[in-house]
């Protein structure tokens, strides 16, 4: 027998524990975070002592255009609480801007969007 470790599956390549992406912290800085927010990268210069990972630079990449967090966290592949709290350093950094998402109480009111049709047609 060898003493080589032996991966079974060549595409695993080495495991990072979610835990160790975020330094221990199991919850965001900021309570900005809701699973529909819409996230996009502000494109302000990274600051040479902000202490950004790999992860981090990688999410500032997936965030050039506005998206919600679950798809962030889809695409990216790691747990949404994972990506909770790195979004919650580059939101303290000042690299992201966090949109919350409309509620429909905040919405017009169907009647309102009905005269706007109808007033339309008219044209």
């Amino acid at each position: 027998m060898s003493d080589e470790i032996e991966w079974i599956d060549e595409e695993a390549g080495p495991v990072v524990r979610p835990y160790a992406m975020t330094g221990g912290r199991t919850r965001p800085s900021s309570t900005a975070f809701d699973l529909l927010s819409m996230v996009v990268a502000t494109g302000a210069t990274i600051s040479p002592r902000a202490n950004l990972g790999s992860q981090h630079r990688r999410l500032l990449g997936v965030v050039g255009r506005a998206r919600p967090i679950v798809e962030i966290a889809s695409e990216v592949e790691l747990p949404v609480g994972v990506i909770r709290v790195l979004l919650g350093d580059l939101l303290d950094q000042g690299l992201i801007l966090v949109r919350q998402p409309v509620t429909a109480a905040s919405s017009p009111a169907q009647s309102l969007l009905q005269e706007v049709i109808n007033g339309l047609r008219a044209l």
